[in-house]
Formats: structure tokens, sequence, C-alpha cells
């Protein structure tokens, strides 16, 4: 699809914004930073992460996004083969943090995205992890020429390993927010994204989110908090990095609840609103640094 100038900068801003939120927050997953913590990209956390390395996050968006740059149409079956294969070759790489849920299906090593779903549409328990919507952020540049799947290719990539209701809907709405900011500049895309999923359980949410405060939506490893807590950070700030440090200090999943912002941000704002310092340390799987993530958004984009 052949884009703007400005449309080009918010594209390149969607891998690269996902990519800054999650190293930004790694080094404060599962705490609370109080006002007197300075938010940086300070590397640290739960697994020891390097300063500027992102985490599963986007290591699995970009697992979607390499199947994204060769197979057309994600929601078809060769697109969620592609997805599927892509995310072996990421478990096969033996990394460090893997959530619980996405475990529980990749373990079985599917060589197919429909014997994945049903892996997955198979578990027991709850099944509305954030695990999905972490990573959601580039299947909209997929279908920045094709609104009418979208919605569909966001759902069922989800369902990969979150086969449920709450996680397709939540990877739908932002998944179509994202492609709006991008070629619209705007947020309007997340209101007008409620007629493509409930929006009788989705609007009330937005508005808590909006007119609430992170203490209202605590449990953001829970796919419906982890979304207000990043629409409550990107709606309480000005600027891109502004809102990244809410997302962050709204502590607890930190780096998912920054990353899951940073592409709609990125969206919105573009890449040249991501400091230049956070560019130039951003790095992680599969051996990728910011000339990469840009290359593979350009080939997505233009495939």
């Amino acid at each position: 699809m052949e884009l703007t100038a400005e449309q080009a900068d918010r594209a390149a801003g969607v891998l690269l914004g996902t990519a800054a939120g999650d190293a930004l927050g790694a080094g404060y997953e599962f705490t609370h930073p109080g006002p007197e913590v300075v938010i940086e990209m300070k590397g640290g956390g739960s697994f020891n992460w390097a300063p500027g390395e992102w985490t599963d996050d986007t290591s699995m968006a970009i697992a979607i996004a390499r199947a994204a740059a060769r197979v057309p149409n994600l929601h078809e079956e060769a697109g969620l083969d592609a997805v599927a294969a892509e995310f072996l070759i990421w478990w096969d790489s033996k990394p460090a943090d893997i959530g619980m849920q996405t475990r529980q299906v990749l373990q079985w090593r599917s060589p197919t995205g429909r014997e994945m779903q049903v892996r997955a549409h198979d578990l027991e328990g709850l099944k509305a992890g954030n695990g999905s919507l972490m990573r959601t952020a580039p299947v909209a540049l997929a279908y920045l020429d094709d609104e009418e799947h979208c919605a569909k290719g966001a759902a069922v990539v989800s369902s990969l390993t979150h086969y449920d209701m709450q996680a397709m809907q939540a990877c739908k709405l932002w998944t179509c927010a994202i492609r709006h900011a991008v070629l619209y500049g705007t947020y309007d895309g997340v209101r007008e994204s409620l007629s493509k999923v409930d929006a009788g359980f989705w609007g009330p949410l937005l508005d808590k989110a909006e007119c609430g405060a992170p203490a209202d939506f605590p449990k953001n490893g829970w796919v419906v908090h982890a979304l207000q807590t990043a629409w409550w950070a990107i709606t309480h700030a000005d600027t891109l990095p502004a809102a990244l440090e809410l997302a962050v200090r709204a502590g607890g999943d930190t780096d998912t609840t920054a990353a899951i912002a940073g592409g709609l941000l990125g969206a919105r704002w573009g890449a040249s609103a991501i400091p230049a310092q956070w560019r130039t340390m951003l790095h992680g799987y599969p051996g990728y640094r910011e000339a990469d993530l840009l290359a593979l958004t350009d080939a997505i984009v233009n495939r």
C-alpha cells in the first residue's frame, strides 16, 4: 500500500512503539513504581533483561510480523500456518520468558494454525490472559488496505493461543484502532471499533479507563484490565513518552501494558515521536535492532 510520508512514519511507529513500551516496562514488571521513581529503560526485572532489551511481548509480535511479511491474509489458513510456524521458531529459541497460557499451547509444537487453535480452545480454566493483545499490533500493518478483514485477522491470530471471546474481542478493537491511527493520525478508531465487538461490554470499560485510575483495573494480567490500563495511560498524557511512563507507573504487568499502549501510541504519533535514545537501545529476539524493525514494517506494508 502506498502511504504518505506521515502515514509511513506512523506505520514505522507500530513495532517500534511496541518494543519501546515493552523494553521500558521490563525492568519494573510486577512492581508499582512510586512518584519518586525515575522511569527509564534500565533493564533488570524478573528475568534480568539488558537495558533496551524487549521481552516475549515484542518477540511474539515480531513472529507475527515476519509471517505477515511473507504470506498475505493472516486470517486464512496459509497465514495462520505461517504465524504458527514463526511461534514455534521462537519457542525453539528457548526464550527466557513465556506466558503460562502460551506455554501450554506451544509445548505441543502443533504444525498448523488449525491444530494450534484446537489446543488453545481445549485449555481448561481462565483463558483471557493479555498474551495475545500484547502482540496484536503488527496485524494492523498487514491490513492497512483491507478494513473488512482487519478485525477477523486480529481475532484468529489471537485464537492460536488465546481462544477466548474477551481476548479475541480486545485484539479486534485494539488492532482496528491501530490501523485507523496509522491511516488518519487519531485515536478515533478506538470508539469506532466498538462496532466490531460487544459495544455494551467494552464501551463502559473504555469510559472507566478514561475517568478512573489504575486501582480500578489492577489485574492487568487479564486482557480486559490490560486494555484499560493501556487506554488510561494514553488518555492521560499528551506525548508518547509520557503515556508509556504512565503505563509503567500503573504497575503490575508493566512490560505488557506498556507494549500494548506503545503499539497504538506509535501508530498515532509515529516513529519520530519515540526518543532517539530509546530507539538506539532497543534490541531482542531474533537478534534485531531498530533498523530490523523498520525493515520488517516496510516489508509488510509494501508486500
